[in-house]
């Protein structure tokens, strides 16, 4: 079953976290946001209008979501899971395991996809910030989840200043110190 899991918002550096802790600890993982990325191309659509597709057909978001629960809570599932739910889901699936939420501020978060995948600083954070909208409400809406709140999470890394292996590091010294 899983081990960790590790949410934060788009451009959080979540998915360089995960890569790296399983580097390190040769763990194996799941990318929440890597399904979904794959339907919407799978459907031959961008991930804005994917996650409208979710918002106004809830059974395709609540299908994705049991899918990645399901990984949750095999035996034979990933160490780690990534998603911006996936603390949510081990909380309220009483799976005991670290739960991690990188916290960045939206410009910084702005910066990194800027840096990563180009365009304008004020373009991306307005995507950043309209994807984020558009996945609190359907979150709200489908399980009464408030992404904002940090409840099911016991470890929150701030990591604006904080460097690739300062935030890898802060991960392994919690999960030392939970064994």
């Amino acid at each position: 079953m899983v081990r960790v899991t590790v949410s934060g918002h788009p451009g959080s550096g979540t998915s360089t976290l995960v890569a790296n802790l399983c580097t390190a600890k040769g763990w194996s993982s799941v990318n929440g946001g890597e399904i979904f990325r794959q339907e919407a191309s799978a459907r031959n659509i961008s991930l804005e209008n994917f996650s409208q597709l979710c918002l106004s057909d809830p059974e395709v978001d609540r299908d994705l979501d049991r899918l990645l629960q399901d990984r949750m809570t095999s035996p034979d599932g990933p160490d780690v899971v990534e998603s911006r739910l996936a603390g949510w889901w081990a909380h309220n699936l009483e799976l005991e395991c670290l739960r991690v939420w990188v916290e960045v501020s939206a410009d910084e978060r702005a910066r990194r996809v800027v840096s990563r995948e180009g365009g304008a600083m004020q373009d991306q954070r307005d995507k950043g910030d309209a994807r984020m909208a558009s996945d609190a409400a359907r979150y709200a809406k489908l399980y009464d989840i408030d992404i904002q709140s940090r409840e099911p999470y016991d470890c929150i890394i701030h990591s604006d200043d904080l460097s690739i292996d300062d935030v890898l590091n802060a991960v392994l010294t919690r999960l030392e110190e939970n064994t």
